[in-house]
């Protein structure tokens, strides 16, 4: 009787619970990170929110089944010693230094995000890759049930429209590039036909056409969120059943 009650337990654990993977194939050191909205849900990995990832290392831990409003980037060109704060990487730094405050730690843009809801409506996981902050990594969402792939598999530094491009590292290279929200192109983010805010804050008044550089970053990742309202291409926000209890997968860097 204990051997059974043992097994259902595990089994029970198991269940509520699913394998995150987040694996490094760039050939330099990165530092991942990871934030939940606690607004929108408590439910949160019981995993540190940023971490040290030299190349071609990988870390898995398990998250809610029902996690909301997740999200983990990469973090490039760190130094935590000398600043701790958000200003600590080039890019995608965040409140709390190696690890990412859990109420204000989202992370310095330009960055290219990994998104999950799980269990959302409809029974549905809802992911996505979102460049909608900027770009600073190349990533890559797959996962063990067969359901789709979200990815930006290309660097979009090197040839970034010249006024998005950056930041620099200290040989030159750009190691981001800004959407045109956050290189406040308009000059008023507040409302802003970039930003899909003020007057511009719905899909009809904000379509892709208005977007500058929309198409450098759709054409180049058609599998990524390119702006706030991007769902209209139909290859932006992806889904899994909640009922396969599906484990994902974040590839930094991804082969081709």
């Amino acid at each position: 009787m204990k051997l059974s009650i043992v097994s259902a337990l595990a089994l029970a654990s198991a269940a509520s619970a699913r394998t995150f993977t987040v694996y490094n194939g760039c050939p330099f050191t990165i530092w991942p990170a990871m934030f939940t909205d606690l607004n929108v849900a408590p439910n949160r990995p019981n995993f540190a929110t940023g971490w040290e990832a030299p190349a071609f290392t990988s870390v898995s831990f398990t998250v809610p089944n029902d996690w909301k409003a997740g999200r983990i980037w990469g973090r490039r060109n760190c130094n935590f010693a000398s600043n701790p704060g958000p200003n600590s990487c080039l890019d995608g730094g965040c409140n709390g230094g190696l690890q990412c405050d859990l109420r204000t730690g989202t992370g310095v843009p330009p960055a290219s995000v990994a998104e999950w809801t799980l269990q959302a409506g409809g029974n549905q996981d809802f992911y996505d890759v979102s460049l909608v902050d900027g770009y600073n990594l190349p990533m890559r969402i797959t996962n063990n049930k067969g359901c789709p792939v979200a990815e930006c598999p290309v660097d979009l530094g090197p040839n970034c429209p010249a006024p998005l491009k950056g930041p620099f590292d200290n040989v030159g290279f750009p190691v981001g590039c800004k959407s045109a929200c956050v290189a406040n192109l308009d000059g008023n983010p507040t409302n802003s036909a970039n930003c899909c805010s003020g007057s511009h804050n719905t899909p009809a008044t904000c379509p892709p056409s208005g977007v500058a550089f929309y198409s450098y970053f759709k054409q180049n990742c058609p599998r990524s969120y390119a702006y706030a309202y991007d769902e209209s291409s139909g290859t932006a926000l992806w889904t899994c059943p909640s009922s396969l209890n599906a484990d994902y997968t974040l590839t930094f860097c991804p082969p081709p």
